[in-house]
């Protein structure tokens, strides 16, 4: 098995290499192609990406747009830098993010997460406001390691900031349709330009569709579930009276109508993590049923809507900068979390004659359940000023304040309705200097002061549930919980120019994720449970170096952190709870490369290489492991030493969904045609090294070796601005784990399959 995954592997990188394509534009036939200067706002002024003292990698241009050529979400990111990763159990919304091993597992909607999600200068602190769609982005940037100075908290990991493309007083516009395999269809485009001499405008739409493919075999149902309908959208307007003032207004929607993670049950077997027979891509045995109507197949509906003003006001030594924002979401997602059937009698499923209690394995008992979001509403307001002059000295301070609100109703078959609600304000206040010292070193300092407050209010509770008319449930009385914090952040870094190409940087920084509570237990008679605040000290050192006549961009970093009072979420065990826990230090460290490079006039290459090493350092906390309060204990093989009731010891673990190694890696080759076009080809890949998905450590809820692989094959005309593409997506068709749930049988969820598609893109200026 796996001599052959590695010969096809060999063989399509080969097939690319042989025959490619260029990231840089097409230069004129009297100049020298050289890498772009890339510039970056990681510390909210624009500066070259090679003068920033942060490990920062960027995604722009064809290595962005061809990750979503097959109708991927934003989960696409996952594995494509270095030291990034990415997964969900909730479909195209609430995405988990990762940086440097440091993530949550949570599957809540409440959840709180340590990377933060910025768009357009807003960031989104929900979930779901995480995985408003990408579409006309003019540039990410993974920014590493704590960012509390100029982030606030919720960033101790760091940030992926996104920039979409904004308006302009030039016309220009582009419009991209694709269609792939699974009736996969893409469409995407813009418009935009000046409407007066001060006003100019942007348009930009997104379209996402592909046809349910996957037969429920227990209803017998064809391509009952696997599809989506995804449409978003961005209105801007920019009016810009004068060089000294502009005013950017950003309106944008998003309506989601498909399907939810697609859980598998048992699709290990005891004792080893290989997918096993009772694993088909296109195939489920579903149940799970909250309408009456039959078997649900795992609906997923949501709606987005958003609104921003950034102004920007320039005095004669001041910038001022004010960005207003506010962001509502509600909607639904459904799961058979149980990933097949389990009945109350003995029923011939396949009508083979052979009588199942449940299938496909053993199923204790069906688990069905709906998570709603409702009435989330975010409001932020950011202040800064900042120096704009060419002094030594440069400083910038400001405030921010944050309001959210929300509530969540947890819909489970037997347990009935539960809705707690969650609110949350914040005010910070935070200043920021650098100083250049000399014409090589450069050196910048950050302090910020944040009060966060939280609260949770528990409103009915199985009220129509089954469990509470059997009696086997009962109503609980929860006073509401309130909790708040104060804490200060601070960074120091130097940059040390040590010749015109190459620099050193060096950082320490200081941060915090805000205490979390978490109500969703309280659906299944359990209670909230509240985590205090982590803090992180980190610290890193690297090199970024402009190499061979500027052909050759290397950088790279290497960290150590150590977090107190870290926050996990104890997920599973036998009743699938959702508990915070505070471990008493969490360690981490490692490297990141990155790294781009013209090799010839027609071939570029990119390549990526993170290591990561995290432990839990914590002798006394212990988790419930797979089923671990039931008949079914037996489920997974737990390697961990665990107490005489069964709990495990998770001492010394690694974080959860933190791949020890990740490597990426890009190469386009270009074959010019004629004066005005070339063809070419570009192939990306993504591997990711060993994870372990949960907290404890077990034979079958582990990863290692996972790939996939694209490729893109075209031809570009530059006169005409136009591009035609055949594309593929996980072209080897690799059947990757990408999470599970443990509390009832061996539950796994998989990767999206392999998408093949043609795509054409018209550019006009």
């Amino acid at each position: 098995m796996t001599t052959f995954k590695t010969a096809t592997l060999a063989t399509s990188i080969a097939l690319a290499l042989s025959s490619t394509a260029v990231l840089a534009q097409e230069p004129a036939a009297s100049e020298e192609a050289v890498l772009e200067t890339i510039t970056v706002t990681a510390q909210k002024r624009t500066q070259s990406i090679q003068e920033v003292p942060i490990s920062i990698a960027t995604l722009n241009g064809e290595r962005f747009e061809s990750l979503f050529s097959g109708g991927e979400d934003i989960l696409a990111l996952a594995v494509r830098v270095p030291g990034l990763y990415a997964e969900s159990s909730n479909g195209r919304v609430a995405p988990r993010f990762y940086m440097r091993g440091l993530g949550n597992t949570d599957f809540d909607l409440a959840a709180s997460q340590p990377v933060s999600i910025v768009m357009d200068d807003v960031v989104m602190e929900n979930v779901v406001l995480k995985s408003f769609p990408l579409f006309d982005v003019q540039q990410v940037e993974v920014i590493r390691g704590p960012q509390g100075t100029l982030f606030g908290r919720n960033t101790t990991a760091g940030i992926v900031k996104f920039d979409s493309v904004k308006p302009s007083d030039s016309f220009d516009g582009y419009a991209k349709l694709g269609f792939g395999s699974f009736g996969t269809i893409n469409f995407e485009g813009a418009v935009g330009g000046g409407l007066t001499d001060e006003l100019s405008g942007r348009i930009s739409v997104l379209s996402q569709d592909r046809d349910d493919y996957i037969d429920n075999a227990y209803t017998g149902q064809k391509d009952a579930l696997g599809g989506f309908d995804e449409k978003a959208w961005r209105a801007q307007l920019l009016y810009q009276p004068s060089d000294d003032f502009s005013a950017l207004l950003n309106l944008h929607g998003r309506d989601l109508e498909g399907t939810a993670s697609i859980f598998r049950a048992n699709v290990f077997t005891n004792g080893s993590n290989d997918l096993n027979e009772n694993y088909q891509r296109e195939v489920v045995y579903y149940n799970g049923d909250l309408t009456g109507d039959g078997a649900d197949n795992n609906p997923q509906e949501y709606r987005n809507f958003g609104a921003s003003l950034k102004l920007e006001y320039s005095m004669d030594t001041v910038d001022f900068v004010s960005i207003t924002a506010y962001e509502e979401a509600e909607g639904f997602s459904l799961g058979d979390i149980d990933g097949g059937v389990s009945l109350f009698a003995p029923e011939d499923i396949n009508g083979d004659g052979n009588v199942e209690t449940s299938f496909p394995g053993f199923i204790p008992f069906d688990a069905v359940t709906q998570d709603n979001l409702n009435d989330l509403e975010q409001l932020t307001q950011e202040f800064r000023f900042a120096s704009n002059t060419d002094d030594a000295l440069r400083w910038q301070a400001g405030a921010f304040l944050f309001d959210s609100s929300f509530s969540v109703t947890s819909i489970d078959g037997f347990f009935g309705a539960t809705t707690v609600t969650h609110e949350n304000t914040t005010w910070a206040v935070f200043a920021q200097t650098d100083y250049q010292v000399n014409e090589k070193l450069n050196v910048t300092g950050g302090i910020r002061y944040t009060h966060d407050d939280k609260s949770l209010v528990v409103g009915e509770q199985n009220v129509n549930g089954f469990a509470l008319v059997i009696g086997a449930a009962s109503i609980q009385d929860y006073d509401p919980i309130d909790v708040d914090d104060g804490q200060v952040s601070f960074e120091l870094s130097a940059n040390y120019r040590l010749t015109d190409d190459t620099s050193l940087f060096a950082r320490f920084a200081n941060g915090f994720r805000a205490q979390t509570i978490q109500g969703r237990d309280v659906a299944f008679e359990g209670s909230p449970s509240v985590a205090d605040a982590e803090t992180i000290n980190s610290i890193e050192g690297g090199f970024k170096s402009d190499l061979l006549d500027d052909k050759l961009r290397l950088n790279a970093a290497a960290y150590y952190y150590q977090i107190d009072d870290i926050q996990f979420s104890a997920i599973g065990g036998g009743s699938n709870f959702t508990a915070l826990v505070n471990a008493d230090k969490g360690v981490g460290y490692g490297f990141e490369v990155d790294a781009q490079w013209l090799a010839t006039d027609e071939l570029t290459l990119t390549a990526g290489f993170s290591y990561n090493n995290t432990e839990i350092q914590d002798d006394t906390l212990t988790v419930q492991p797979c089923g671990s309060n039931a008949d079914f204990s037996g489920n997974c093989t737990v390697l961990d030493p665990r107490t005489d009731d069964n709990r495990a010891f998770i001492d010394g673990n690694p974080f959860p969904q933190a791949p020890e190694t990740i490597f990426n890696f890009t190469a386009r080759y270009t074959i010019p045609a004629g004066d005005d076009g070339e063809f070419f080809v570009f192939t990306d890949w993504a591997f990711q090294g060993e994870t372990n998905l949960f907290l404890y450590d077990s034979v079958e809820f582990k990863t290692d070796d996972n790939y996939e692989g694209g490729l893109r094959i075209g031809y570009e005309n530059f006169n005409d601005g136009y591009t035609i593409a055949f594309f593929g997506r996980n072209i080897t068709d690799e059947h990757n784990v990408r999470g599970a749930i443990d509390f009832n049988n061996l539950t796994g969820i998989v990767n999206e399959p392999r998408i093949w598609g043609v795509e054409a893109k018209v550019t006009f200026y």
